[in-house]
């Protein structure tokens, strides 16, 4: 998906199951993964696959995609997803993710997806009105244990992250930010990993297309991320 356009959808890969598989046995230690179809409708549509996905990899699984309910957020724990992504829900009822984050403390992030400042709802279709900065500065004090922030307008391009806007950003919060939308290269990764503020970096960024079209490999990534720390 491009720009968070559903009609630009490209199917890389019909097993969801096998290609988190590879990613695993790559040496990911997390694996994002997105319900898209819930988040078009607000309703689980894969819960079954995200199950499977968390039985077959011994990485890290962080999801979300239509999380709008505790319900959704406790059924995706369940199923052994260890960090749930949450956005529309976040932005229109921000108690209940406070009282999810306090009873799962790693469990919970935050997802601001954002269309230039503007953060966007309901699988990126409507504008919420709120700023992206002012967000991140609210939900560093709920109790989440991460921010996902996405620039649509990137999302899916390969045209690189816009280095400014999470730097804003990361100046602004206090919790682990990571970063997602337009990595290309990995040139893009080492300019995401130069990126501090306040003696704070990225917590990670999310790659997908760029894999996907061997751009580079999970396997070069972690090694680049190896050599940096």
């Amino acid at each position: 998906m491009m720009r968070g356009d559903f009609a630009l959808e490209t199917v890389y890969d019909d097993d969801p199951v096998a290609v988190a598989v590879r990613f695993a046995e790559a040496g990911a230690k997390w694996i994002h993964v997105v319900d898209l179809d819930a988040a078009r409708t607000g309703t689980a549509a894969h819960l079954g696959v995200i199950k499977d996905i968390c039985a077959s990899v011994k990485s890290r699984v962080q999801s979300g995609g239509g999380v709008r309910t505790r319900e959704a957020a406790e059924n995706l724990l369940t199923a052994g997803v260890s960090r749930v992504v949450i956005g529309t829900a976040a932005v229109e009822n921000p108690e209940m993710v406070a009282s999810l984050a306090a009873n799962n403390p790693d469990g919970v992030a935050v997802g601001l997806d954002a269309r230039g400042r503007e953060v966007a709802v309901k699988g990126w279709v409507e504008g919420s009105g709120y700023d992206l900065i002012e967000l991140a500065k609210r939900f560093s004090e709920q109790g989440v244990s991460a921010l996902v922030v996405t620039e649509i307008q990137r999302d899916g391009t390969l045209e690189g992250p816009d280095l400014a806007q999470l730097l804003d950003v990361l100046a602004e919060s206090e919790i682990p930010l990571i970063a997602s939308g337009g990595v290309g290269t990995l040139g893009d990764l080492t300019a995401l990993l130069g990126l501090e503020s306040n003696g704070r970096r990225l917590a990670g960024a999310i790659v997908g297309r760029a894999i996907y079209e061997a751009r580079f490999d999970v396997s070069e990534a972690l090694n680049l991320l190896d050599k940096a720390q």
